[in-house]
C-alpha cells in the first residue's frame, strides 16, 4: 500500500532543539528558592551502621537539613518489590548506598557538608558471585525477605533469593531420551552499567497546601506518580509529574531511584530540592544490567534436530529488587530462549540472587542478550560437533509458519526462515573467506511488540493546525516523530501542521511511558485512535460538501474525494468542520487493546571479525542486521534503531564492564567504563524484510531492542571461526582471546 506520510524518512521533529541547546532537562529547570541535595553513601558493601554524626554538618553555615535512616519513616521503596529503604536503617548492604542526604544553599555547601558526616561501620561478610549467595552458609543480606510488600513467593531452604520463575512445555524426559547426544555448557555474562549521557537528576516540590510537583530524569512519569503516591501515603491526585525530555534510558531510567530523598528534603526544609548525580554515582550507585550465569543442556538427533533444552539461569540481582518493574521481580529473558527453533520440550529455571553489589533492573530486552549469547554460542559449538555448518544446522531448526514456539505460542506470519535467509546470503557466508585469521558468526533473535492502554488528546484548529498531546517521554528513538507521521497520514494533513506537545501528568489520565519497545504500539496506537476520531468528523463535513456518503470519501494527496473525483483540501475541510463546530475540535482517546495480534519479529545478525593472533585483539569489521521489519514507518529513524542497538550490543561484546574488587566497582569514570567510540564501529549492513504484518498503527513492529540482543553471540562464534577460540565469558576482552590461543585455539575451518 502507498502511503503519504509513513514510511517517509522524515528528520526528527525534536532534532533541532536537541542539536542547538534548546531542549530542557530534568536538571535544567529553574524553580525559585531551590536548595541543593547530596548524598553520602556507604563506602563498604556489607556492613551494620554502628553510629552517624551529623552535627559538623548541621552546624556548617548554608545548610538546611541532613537526614539519616534514623530520621526517617520507615519507608521502604520499589518498582514492585518494596525492599529498599530510602536511606540505609541499621545496615549498608553494596558501596554506593545512600546512607545520609544534606540539602543546602548550593552545590558545593552540599558536598562540604556531606563531606563532614561521620560514619562508623561495622564490616560484616559479604557475597558477590550469585551462585555462591543462593549455597547454604552464604551470609544472609536479608533476613526475612518475606516480609517485604509484593515479594514474590521462592522455594524454601535457599538463602539470598530475590526471585524463581520457571517456563517449561513439553516432555522434557522424553525429549533427552530421543536425542542422539546430549551438551551441557556454562556461559557468564558481566555487570555492566546502561551507558546513557544524561545522569540521574530529580527536583521535588511541596506547595503550602501539600501538593508535590516532580521534575525527573524518568522514562515513566505516571508509574513514577503512583509508586511516589503509595510509598510515601498521599493520594496520587496530590502529585503533579512533569514529563522531560530523558537524555538517554536503555532501561536505566524507570525508578524512582533518588526522588523519595528529594521529597523528604523538601518536606523537611519546606523549599524545593534538586538532586543530581554525578557520572562517579551513576557508575556506582545507579542499577545496572544483571550479571548471568546460563548453564544450557540440549539434546540433538544425529541430524542436529533440537529435541530438548534445559536450562538453569542464574542472575546476580544486587543488593536490592527494588529496581524490577514487572510484577514477577525477575530478569525475563528465559522465557524466550531458543524462541526461533522449533524445540519440542524446554524447561527454564530462572533464579535471581541477593548479592552485596549495586542493584540492577531492566536493561535493553531484559535477560536476552545474555540468554542468546550462551543459546547461540552452544548452536555453533554443538553444530561443529557434529561436523554440521552452523549454518545448516540453524536451517534444519527454524521455526516455520505453523509451528509452535518452544513455550507453545501460535504466532502469525513467521518470517524467521526469510529473514535467516537474507541475512546469511547478503554476509557472503559459505562463498569465501573473509581473510586470514578472519571468521563469520551468526546469531538470531525473536521478541513481539508489548502493548498496553494509554492515553492521547488531540486538538484541530481553523487553521488546520494539529496538536497532539502525549504522555510518553522523549529518550531519544524519534517517537515524537512516529507520531507525527502517524496522525499526519491519518488526517490527510501536511506533517508541517502536525506538532506533538507533552505536559504533565495532569494532562491526560494515563500514558505506560517509553521501554519495552512498545511504545509506538501503546501512545502511537493512542494517537492513532484520536486521530481517527477526528477523521470522522472530517468524514461527515467532506460527504456534504461532495454530496456523497462518508463511506465513499477519499483520502488522495491531502485532499477528501469523492465518488465523482471532485475533492476538497484538508486545510479547507479543517476550516469548515472548526466553524460548523464553534471553536477548536479537541478530543482525548483512551486506548485499551482488546486482543494482542499473534504476531512477533525477527532480527538475524551476521558479524565479520578480525582477529590479532599476538595480542588476541578482535576487531569487527562488518555486521550484517536482517530484521523482519512489518511496514517501517519512518526508514530513518527506524536506521537509527538498528545502528544504535548493534553498537550497544557490541560494546557489551567487547568491552562493557563495571568490574568489582572487593565490593567495589573500580570503574568509576567514563575513561575507564569503555564503551564504543566512533573508531569502534565497523561497517553495517541493514536488511529490512517489509510486509504488513505488524500489530502496531499502519502494521509495523517493533524494532527498539531486537539489534542489541544476538550481537555478543555472532562475534564471538565469528571468533571461534576465526581462530578456533570458544570464550564463554562475556566480554570477549583481548586477553580472553590471547590465552585462549595459548592453550590451543587454532583456525575453525
Amino acid at each position: 500500500m502507498s502511503y503519504q506520510t509513513v514510511g517517509k524518512p522524515l528528520p526528527r521533529i525534536e532534532g533541532v532543539d536537541k542539536v542547538t541547546g534548546k531542549t530542557q532537562y530534568a536538571a535544567d529547570v529553574p524553580v525559585d528558592g531551590l536548595l541543593w541535595g547530596k548524598v553520602l553513601r556507604s563506602p563498604v558493601p556489607h556492613a551494620r551502621i554502628v553510629h552517624i554524626d551529623t552535627e559538623k554538618a548541621k552546624n556548617l553555615p548554608g545548610v538546611r537539613a541532613v537526614l539519616t535512616g534514623s530520621d526517617m519513616p520507615s519507608v521502604y521503596v520499589g518498582s514492585r518489590m518494596k525492599d529498599m529503604p530510602v536511606l540505609a536503617q541499621d545496615r549498608a548492604r553494596f558501596v554506593g548506598e545512600p546512607v545520609a542526604a544534606v540539602a543546602a544553599e548550593d552545590r558545593e555547601i552540599a558536598e562540604e557538608a556531606v563531606n563532614l558526616i561521620g560514619a562508623e561501620y561495622e564490616e560484616l561478610p559479604a557475597v558477590y558471585d550469585p551462585e555462591e549467595a543462593l549455597r547454604s552458609g552464604a551470609p544472609v543480606l536479608h533476613a526475612d525477605r518475606s516480609r517485604y510488600k509484593n515479594a514474590p513467593p521462592v522455594p524454601e531452604g535457599i538463602p539470598n533469593l530475590q526471585s524463581y520463575m520457571v517456563w517449561k512445555n513439553g516432555d522434557l524426559d522424553a525429549g533427552f531420551q530421543r536425542a542422539y547426544r546430549i551438551f551441557e555448557h556454562t556461559f557468564r555474562t558481566q555487570l555492566t552499567h546502561h551507558g546513557y549521557l544524561e545522569p540521574h537528576a530529580s527536583i521535588v516540590r511541596i506547595d503550602p497546601g501539600g501538593r508535590i510537583e516532580v521534575w525527573a530524569s524518568n522514562k515513566g512519569p505516571y508509574e513514577l506518580r503512583d509508586r511516589l503516591a503509595e510509598e510515601i501515603g498521599v493520594p496520587k491526585e496530590k502529585i503533579k509529574v512533569h514529563i522531560m525530555s530523558v537524555g538517554g534510558d536503555f532501561g536505566g531510567k524507570a525508578s524512582l531511584i533518588d526522588v523519595p530523598i528529594c521529597y523528604f528534603l523538601a518536606e523537611r526544609t519546606g523549599r524545593p530540592v534538586k538532586l543530581v548525580l554525578e557520572y562517579s554515582e551513576e557508575l556506582m550507585a545507579a542499577a545496572h544490567r544483571h550479571p548471568g550465569i546460563i548453564t544450557l543442556r540440549t539434546g540433538v538427533e544425529r541430524d542436529g534436530t533440537l529435541t530438548a533444552i534445559h536450562a538453569k539461569i542464574v542472575f546476580g540481582g544486587g543488593a536490592y529488587a527494588a529496581f524490577k518493574i514487572n510484577p514477577q521481580v525477575t530478569v525475563l529473558g528465559g522465557r524466550r530462549l531458543a524462541s526461533y527453533y522449533r524445540v519440542p520440550a524446554i524447561h527454564v529455571d530462572t533464579y535471581c540472587a541477593y548479592t552485596n553489589q549495586v542493584p540492577c533492573t531492566q536493561t535493553r530486552t531484559p535477560g536476552s542478550p545474555q540468554v542468546v549469547f550462551a543459546a547461540e554460542s552452544q548452536m555453533d559449538i554443538i553444530a561443529r560437533e557434529l561436523g554440521i555448518d552452523p549454518v545448516e544446522l540453524r536451517r534444519r531448526n527454524l521455526l516455520a509458519d505453523g509451528d509452535l514456539s518452544p513455550m507453545g505460542e501460535k504466532w502469525q506470519h513467521i518470517r524467521v526462515r526469510e529473514t535467516f535467509e537474507r541475512a546469511v546470503k547478503a554476509s557472503g557466508w559459505g562463498k569465501s573467506r573473509p581473510g586470514e585469521n578472519c571468521g563469520r558468526g551468526v546469531a538470531l533473535y525473536e521478541r513481539g511488540a508489548p502493548t498496553g492502554k494509554a492515553s492521547a488528546a488531540i486538538t484541530l484548529e481553523k487553521d488546520g493546525t494539529v496538536t497532539v498531546l502525549t504522555g510518553c517521554p522523549d529518550v531519544g528513538p524519534g517517537f515524537y516523530t512516529i507520531v507525527q507521521q502517524i496522525v499526519s497520514e491519518t488526517l490527510g494533513a501536511p506533517p508541517k501542521l502536525v506538532r506533538v506537545r507533552f505536559e504533565d501528568t495532569d494532562s491526560l489520565p494515563y500514558d505506560p511511558g517509553t521501554g519495552g519497545s512498545k511504545s509506538t504500539n501503546t501512545s502511537g496506537h493512542a494517537a492513532y485512535k484520536a486521530a481517527r476520531e477526528v477523521r470522522e468528523r472530517l468524514l461527515g463535513v467532506a460527504a456534504r460538501k461532495l454530496a456523497c456518503r462518508p463511506e465513499d470519501v477519499r483520502q488522495v494527496r491531502g485532499r477528501y474525494a469523492g465518488a465523482k473525483g471532485k475533492g476538497v483540501s484538508f486545510a479547507e475541510l479543517a476550516r469548515e468542520t472548526v466553524a460548523e463546530s464553534g471553536g477548536a475540535i479537541h478530543h482525548l482517546t483512551m486506548y485499551e487493546p482488546q486482543d494482542n495480534p499473534p504476531v512477533t519479529s525477527f532480527a538475524v545478525q551476521v558479524a565479520e571479525v578480525e582477529v590479532d593472533v599476538d595480542t588476541g585483539q578482535a576487531r569487527v569489521k562488518k555486521i550484517t542486521t536482517a530484521h523482519d521489519s512489518g511496514v517501517v514507518l519512518n526508514k530513518l529513524t527506524y536506521q537509527g534503531q538498528v545502528d544504535g542497538g548493534v553498537i550497544n550490543g557490541l560494546g557489551l561484546a567487547l568491552m562493557e564492564e563495571t568490574p568489582i574488587v572487593e565490593g567495589r566497582i573500580v570503574t568509576l569514570n567514563l575513561g575507564e567504563f569503555k564503551m564504543p567510540s566512533i573508531k569502534d564501529i565497523p561497517k553495517l549492513n541493514t536488511i529490512l524484510l517489509e510486509s504488513p504484518t505488524g500489530p502496531v498503527p499502519y502494521q509495523g513492529k517493533a524494532v527498539a531492542e531486537l539489534p542489541n540482543v544476538p550481537t555478543a553471540a555472532a562475534i564471538a562464534n565469528a571468533i571461534c571461526d576465526a581462530v578456533g577460540v570458544r570464550i564463554y565469558e562475556l566480554p570477549l576482552a583481548a586477553e580472553k582471546i590471547y590465552w585462549g590461543l595459548r592453550v590451543g585455539g587454532r583456525p575453525a575451518r
